[in-house]
């Protein structure tokens, strides 16, 4: 499976634990509210917004709070001014992890993830260290035994699907961010069931990590994703499956 699964089953593991600690919905409602207020609250003339109330209503999020963010990123409603960055670095190993944060305290947030880069065993790097080793993609996963491959094949490229990877238990569907919404509707509309779908961030590459520097990058990762200030990590990391399945 590859690092960008292998991090989704972790983070996807320990989601009903965020959950009680409001995590996932308080960077969910950051994302709604940045989105409004930067391409207005038009859903179908904004990607980034219909994106990210889709991610809200996988989890569940209340009809309200959604609406409330979006009012106020419109700013229809008083909210909170968030500023969106992006740190990158390297992680044990020399794997590469470029983090996205969404904040009203820069200096916060980057003091928190710098600390963090440190304790276990990274350090942040330039703009512009890691970030070339990463494409934006959509990215839309699937279980093998929810779905016949042929049909699976057929929906999705005619969609506009870049490929289909073939991942031990999953279906990788990878798209450009401009074709992602398309397909994942033509996906849904074939009544495949979707266990994760996204735009992110994939490697080019992966830094294969064993032992002891393995465990200490789950822990980084573990930890930049309980960071308020951070909205998004990504890594090139390919970590064995005993060790990432030790980790919960």
């Amino acid at each position: 499976m590859s690092g960008h699964s292998k991090w989704s089953t972790i983070k996807h593991k320990k989601a009903a634990t965020d959950a009680k600690r409001g995590k996932i919905f308080t960077k969910l409602i950051k994302e709604i509210t940045v989105a409004a207020r930067m391409g207005g609250g038009d859903l179908d003339a904004n990607p980034r917004l219909r994106t990210a109330i889709a991610a809200a209503r996988a989890e569940n999020m209340p009809n309200n709070n959604i609406e409330r963010a979006v009012k106020k990123g419109t700013g229809e409603l008083e909210g909170v001014s968030y500023e969106e960055s992006s740190y990158e670095g390297y992680g044990p190993g020399g794997a590469a992890i470029l983090v996205e944060s969404l904040t009203d305290n820069k200096n916060r947030a980057v003091a928190e993830i710098r600390h963090i880069f440190n304790k276990y065993g990274g350090n942040m790097g330039e703009n512009g260290c890691v970030a070339w080793m990463f494409d934006k993609k959509g990215y839309i996963n699937i279980e093998k035994s929810a779905v016949d491959e042929d049909v699976l094949m057929e929906t999705a490229l005619e969609a506009g699907a870049e490929d289909i990877r073939d991942e031990e238990n999953n279906f990788e569907v990878i798209t450009s961010p401009e074709d992602f919404d398309a397909v994942k509707a033509a996906i849904e509309e074939a009544k495949v069931p979707v266990v994760e779908a996204e735009v992110t961030m994939l490697p080019q590459n992966t830094t294969n990590l064993e032992g002891k520097e393995a465990e200490s990058m789950i822990k980084l990762m573990e930890a930049m994703e309980d960071c308020d200030d951070v909205q998004k990590v990504y890594t090139n990391a390919d970590i064995p499956d005993d060790i990432m399945d030790a980790a919960n």
